[in-house]
């Protein structure tokens, strides 16, 4: 535990929730629910580790870890349902999608075009329903 977390006194589990809810959205409670029926430990875990410590680490703002996260997952090519809710949370943290799309052009040089292409077609698909969302005021 950092020593900023040490002073707030939140513990990984609200750490973790709050981290979620700010990056991941709906998209990221999604994911959380569904496992609730299967593995709700698990989801306790996705909360604590990789929300309420590495992502609410300082060192990194959450733009740059969005960015570290695509790049990763696209590099992966066989994580889509995860790459999918990480192009949601770069959009919710203020990445473009020109910059989204780039990130996983720069993975056709490292990862390959395989993986660069399931990349941009999750991409395509997470926009086209963004751009199907009824406006809000």
């Amino acid at each position: 535990m950092t020593q900023e977390h040490q002073a707030t006194g939140e513990s990984r589990l609200e750490r973790g929730r709050r981290a979620l809810a700010e990056i991941d959205g709906q998209a990221g409670e999604n994911v959380v629910a569904a496992l609730a029926d299967i593995a709700p430990d698990f989801a306790t875990y996705l909360l604590e580790f990789p929300f309420g410590d590495i992502y609410s680490r300082p060192g990194l703002d959450l733009r740059a870890r969005e960015i570290a996260t695509i790049a990763a997952l696209t590099a992966m090519g066989t994580a889509a349902p995860q790459l999918k809710v990480h192009i949601e949370a770069g959009l919710n943290v203020g990445l473009s999608r020109k910059e989204i799309t780039e990130i996983m052009m720069q993975m056709a040089v490292y990862a390959g075009f395989p993986a660069a292409l399931n990349g941009l077609s999750a991409a395509k698909e997470v926009f086209g329903k963004r751009d199907a969302l009824p406006l809000t005021m």
